[in-house]
């Protein structure tokens, strides 16, 4: 691990926090001021004084961009905040003060399965809870997916996985930056329901809809010809906003229906539009990687659809509020207008919604296998064998769930036949079954290794470490032994 680049990075960190936090103020004082200057304003407006109330309106735009700078800042800031604690969870689980990680993939223990338990795969203290880097459930369920101790069919998906992680491994910013954004995410976070929700087919546009271009160009056309006498009446020129409000009241529950899956995605969307500018803005050489890039970039770009689709959420978010709601449909029909622009957003993400958040959730993954090499001192990407006959041969290899300072390092080269391997108790015989087993799953998912050289060809692996007996049950250690090789059978069938 390269403990100097993490200190610097965060040395960076900590001074641009301190210079937001700074300009934060000044924002806050210089909004203070401005609210202060628009009343001012507007009473000397009220006394009679000119230009009063067209000077109130300029002091109100700079109010709003103001508000609008220190919502960028406080992003920044999050951000920033979120950036370090990556860089400090990287550090941790190099010094080996990793085991209170919240996610250590309990959830995906199997009991058909029992290499899970005995190879630390899942639960406390495990693999799982020590690479992964993934946030979605969806990105989870990839990587546990991954983790399997079925050796794959062929080591082409596997060969063009490593080389994506070796290129993350040459990008560290990168991958700070991306797991920044994702951390930023609610744990565990399941975009299930909505791809479902975008994908259904929406609902039939009423043609009343249409009428938001015909409000605000009539009431213009009344208020001018009010303005140059041509129309004496004022009521006649009131009635149009009211109409219009009118129309937006009537077919509220059905805009509010239209519009609800707006309100699963306001904070994760503008994440999701950060997450794919970053990766889209970025070259990539490996196949992996460059296969990611292009699913978010074909036909449409991904993150200037969720731009477009996350100003439209700020827009639906305000007119929650009573006043913008009566002004934004007096004079706009504004949720027809969000309605319309909805439905084209959809038809857009329906298509490739699906396909962006798989991406995600892959690179989730690599994320998570390239931690090891940026956690480690010592690592190398394993040689797969295509040959059918059995072997494994390593170098200096080491656990990783051992630190690097405390970690004992062995060689192997074993062939198909049988082994044993002898040693007083607590020598350390287990432990290293158990690293050589756990170096084979992390090599079948595409992952470096702790060893300065691994070579292993497709092979299946069995454990019986820890067989469960019960009493209570009548499951003797003998039948228990059993019931796990049936469980085994049955995996491999």
């Amino acid at each position: 691990m390269d403990r100097k680049f993490y200190d610097n990075e965060r040395e960076i960190d900590l001074a641009e926090q301190k210079s937001l936090y700074k300009r934060s103020k000044q924002i806050v004082l210089a909004r203070t001021v401005i609210f202060i200057l628009i009343i001012v304003t507007l009473a000397a407006g009220y006394d009679g004084y000119p230009y009063c109330y067209e000077t109130a309106a300029v002091f109100a735009l700079i109010f709003a961009r103001l508000v609008r700078f220190h919502e960028r800042l406080r992003r920044r800031r999050e951000f920033l905040k979120s950036r370090m604690s990556v860089q400090g969870s990287y550090i941790s689980r190099a010094g080996g003060t990793w085991r209170n990680r919240s996610n250590d993939g309990s959830v995906y223990l199997k009991n058909e399965r029992p290499q899970d338990i005995d190879l630390h795969v899942f639960g406390a203290g495990s693999i799982f809870q020590y690479i992964c880097a993934a946030r979605t459930k969806r990105g989870r369920d990839r990587l546990a997916e991954a983790l399997s101790p079925t050796p794959p069919k062929n080591f082409f998906e596997v060969r063009q996985r490593q080389k994506g992680v070796a290129e993350l491994l040459t990008r560290p910013r990168l991958s700070l930056d991306l797991e920044a954004y994702g951390r930023l995410m609610p744990d565990n976070h399941d975009t299930t329901e909505l791809i479902e929700m975008i994908e259904e087919p929406p609902s039939t546009i009423s043609p009343i809809l249409h009428l938001r271009y015909l409000i605000f160009p009539i009431f213009l056309l009344t208020a001018a010809l009010t303005y140059y006498k041509a129309i004496d009446n004022i009521i006649f020129v009131s009635a149009i906003p009211l109409i219009s409000l009118t129309l937006a009241v009537i077919v509220l529950r059905k805009t509010s229906e239209m519009l609800k899956p707006l309100k699963i995605i306001s904070n994760e969307l503008r994440l999701y539009k950060e997450i794919f500018n970053r990766i889209e803005e970025t070259e990539f050489n490996s196949a992996c990687l460059s296969k990611i890039r292009e699913t978010l970039t074909k036909e449409i770009s991904a993150s200037e659809e969720l731009q477009r689709l996350s100003l439209l959420v700020d827009v639906v978010n305000t007119r929650r509020n009573p006043v913008f709601f009566i002004l934004g449909n007096a004079l706009f029909l504004l949720d027809f207008h969000c309605v319309i622009v909805f439905c084209e957003l959809r038809r857009h993400a329906a298509i490739h919604l699906r396909q962006w958040i798989d991406a995600w959730s892959e690179m989730e993954v690599l994320l998570s296998l390239a931690s090891i090499g940026q956690t480690r001192t010592t690592f190398c990407f394993p040689q797969l064998i295509d040959e059918t006959t059995p072997q494994i041969e390593t170098k200096k290899l080491s656990s990783l769930l051992i630190a690097d300072k405390k970690a004992v390092t062995n060689d192997v080269k074993l062939t198909a036949g049988t082994t044993i391997i002898t040693g007083s108790n607590m020598s350390g015989k287990t432990t290293w079954i158990r690293t050589l087993a756990g170096a084979v799953l992390l090599a079948y998912a595409g992952a470096p290794v702790c060893a300065e050289s691994f070579k292993v060809s497709r092979l299946w692996i069995f454990t019986s470490i820890r067989v469960n007996d019960d009493i209570s049950q009548g499951l003797s250690t003998f039948y228990a032994e059993l019931l796990r090789n049936l469980a085994k059978k049955n995996c491999q069938c």
